[in-house]
């Protein structure tokens, strides 16, 4: 399996190979629609991305941890965390490369 990261580079190169826009212009519109994605999330929103998956923020709330290394409990304190959930096509597409 290849450990290969994606990066802004690769996804703004992938762009430009597929539309035929600009380098620069590809690496603005991914900038564009990141920012996009990332103003929705930060306001609650939910993102849905067709065939692929949704984003979501989901609220935790308090609760007791406990550190390994000495057992001592801790308190964790409430946050904000993304869930990604993959859609039935994606799951499709990803095991059938298993």
């Amino acid at each position: 399996m290849s450990e290969q990261t994606v990066t802004r580079a690769h996804l703004s190169e992938a762009v430009y190979q597929e539309v035929g826009l600009s380098r620069n212009e590809s690496a603005d519109l991914l900038e564009m629609v990141l920012d996009e994605v990332s103003s929705a999330l930060a306001k609650g929103d939910v993102v849905k991305i067709s065939s692929f998956g949704s984003f979501s923020v989901r609220s935790k709330g308090e609760r007791i941890g406990r550190n390994p290394k000495t057992g001592e409990e801790v308190p964790i304190l409430p946050r904000k965390v993304l869930v990604f959930r993959p859609s039935q096509l994606l799951k499709a597409r990803i095991n059938e490369g298993a």
